[in-house]
Formats: structure tokens, C-alpha cells, sequence
């Protein structure tokens, strides 16, 4: 399989990186400003007073994460790391 295939097979899946729990849609998050939302609609940012959140804690086990690392990504069906992900990609762009 060549690079440009395994690369649109990549896949990203979000869960708490320390019970792994996937959100739900209807999972919901309160901003300090009253807002309630699904925070990975908006990439941990709220809709409505715009501050971002770069922690993010789970509602199952209720401990916290940097919001990057609920975002899991799978090239070709195995878990890759942000960094080969990168290295991938750069390979693929390069004539």
C-alpha cells in the first residue's frame, strides 16, 4: 500500500487517555461561564465566550488531560504518535 493510501485510511478517535472512555454527543462540558457544550465539537474551545481549554477532565473517572491528548490518531489501523503522523506526512509531500 503505498504512503497517499495509508494516509486517507488515517482515522481519528477521541477518548480520555487514562480510562479510555469515549464521549458521547451528548456528553456535555460547563465553561466558567455558564456555557454547556460537547467540548470536542469545538476543539476545547467554548462557544460562547471563545476561552479555550487546554485541560479537559473526564466524566468517568473524572481525572484530568492536556485536551490534545483525548485525540487519538490511527494511520492504516494502528496507533501512531503525533510525531509519526508528522514524519508521514512530510514523507507523502516531499516529490
Amino acid at each position: 500500500m503505498s504512503d497517499s493510501a495509508t494516509a486517507r485510511k488515517r482515522e481519528v478517535r477521541i477518548y480520555c487517555p487514562k480510562c479510555a472512555w469515549e464521549p458521547l454527543p451528548a456528553s456535555r462540558w460547563f465553561c466558567q461561564c455558564g456555557c454547556s457544550w460537547n467540548t470536542f465539537e469545538t476543539g476545547g474551545v467554548c462557544p460562547d465566550c471563545g476561552k479555550a481549554w487546554e485541560v479537559t477532565q473526564c466524566l468517568t473517572c473524572h481525572n484530568y488531560s492536556a485536551h490534545r491528548a483525548w485525540y487519538h490518531e490511527f494511520l492504516g489501523g494502528e496507533l501512531r504518535s503525533s510525531e509519526e503522523i508528522e514524519e508521514i506526512q512530510r514523507a507523502i509531500a516531499q516529490p
